[in-house]
C-alpha cells in the first residue's frame, strides 16, 4: 500500500465502507491489521520461543480480511472492492474448512 498521507483518512474511510457492505450483506466473519508494534515470534514443537519469522514473510505489511463467500468468482469480486477502496492489490486465500472447528 503505497497512499500518501494525506490520503489515509479517505482510504480508510473507503476500506470501512466496504467493510460495511461485507458486513450488510451477511459474508463479513472479521478483519484487522498486523500490528508493527509487537514483533513476530516464533514458537517451535517444543514450546521455545524466538524473535523471528518465517523468511517469506520478513516484510509483512497490511491487514487482512475474512469473509465467508460462495465461491472463488465471489472472492475475486470482493478482493477488487477491498483493492478499489485499499489502492493496492489484494491476495485472495482460501481457508480450508475443518468440521472439528
Amino acid at each position: 500500500m503505497n497512499v500518501p498521507q494525506e490520503d489515509f483518512a479517505e482510504v480508510g474511510e473507503a476500506a470501512r465502507t466496504v467493510i460495511r457492505e461485507a458486513k450488510l450483506a451477511g459474508v463479513y466473519v472479521f478483519a484487522g491489521g498486523i500490528n508493527d508494534a509487537a514483533p513476530p515470534l516464533m514458537v517451535a514443537a517444543d514450546g521455545a520461543v524466538s524473535h523471528q519469522t518465517y523468511p517469506q514473510t520478513q516484510e509483512l505489511n497490511g491487514g487482512f480480511c475474512v469473509l465467508e463467500l460462495p465461491s472463488q468468482d465471489a472472492a475475486i469480486e470482493w478482493a477488487a472492492k477491498i483493492a478499489r477502496a485499499c489502492r493496492c492489490s489484494q491476495e485472495v486465500r482460501e481457508f480450508g474448512y475443518d468440521p472439528e472447528s
